[in-house]
């Protein structure tokens, strides 16, 4: 069976523009943990060519979602991929305008859903390595840009406050424009995580 990296790396430098595919982080240094990402540095001679390409050159990787980071400040192409895995592919010499909160409505609310579980994902992984700061900063952050703007009151102290004042609100929303998210990135984040242990 195929090695991850070496999928991806397949995957991409398919693509004429796609100059270098190096994989970096904790799965290069050998200290990545169950749950930690896979993140990949990208070199393109055309970046702007082959951002418009990035969608349907990673189809056959069948994504259950796939997009920009918003608050990123390199241009930072996510893939969640079954299981969840979290893939990052990295284009460090493209600067990235950030966002700001999300702005919520029928439009938004896909986009949202999975940004969210992303965000819950990396979040995750970053308590198993024991970085309590940051996990409790990042959950201040996903209030102010993303639950807050849903309705959510108060920050979550937890992943697992996170994610049930996430659904609660998701629910309401969902009602208020007709609309009904697919459910699967969900569900298989929460298994993901119930099976590493955490109290979802």
């Amino acid at each position: 069976m195929e090695r991850l990296d070496e999928l991806i790396q397949t995957t991409l430098t398919r693509h004429p523009l796609v100059d270098a595919v190096k994989l970096t982080g904790s799965r290069a240094n050998e200290s990545a943990l169950s749950l930690s990402d896979w993140d990949f540095e990208v070199e393109t001679s055309d970046f702007e060519s082959l951002k418009e390409d990035l969608p349907e050159l990673t189809a056959s990787l069948a994504p259950l979602a796939q997009f920009w980071d918003p608050y990123s400040e390199r241009a930072n192409y996510i893939l969640l991929l079954r299981g969840p895995v979290k893939v990052d592919l990295i284009f460090s010499d493209q600067p990235w305008q950030q966002a700001g909160p999300w702005q919520v409505n029928a439009d938004t609310l896909p986009a949202i859903d999975r940004h969210f579980w992303d965000w819950t994902l990396w979040l995750a992984a970053k308590q198993q390595r024991g970085d309590e700061d940051l996990v409790s900063a990042e959950l201040a952050k996903m209030h102010r840009m993303l639950l807050g703007p849903l309705g959510v009151e108060q920050s979550p102290a937890t992943i697992r406050d996170a994610i049930t004042c996430y659904l609660d609100k998701r629910e309401e929303r969902e009602g208020e424009f007709g609309l009904r998210l697919p459910r699967e990135l969900g569900l298989q984040v929460v298994r993901r995580l119930r099976g590493e242990g955490f109290e979802i």
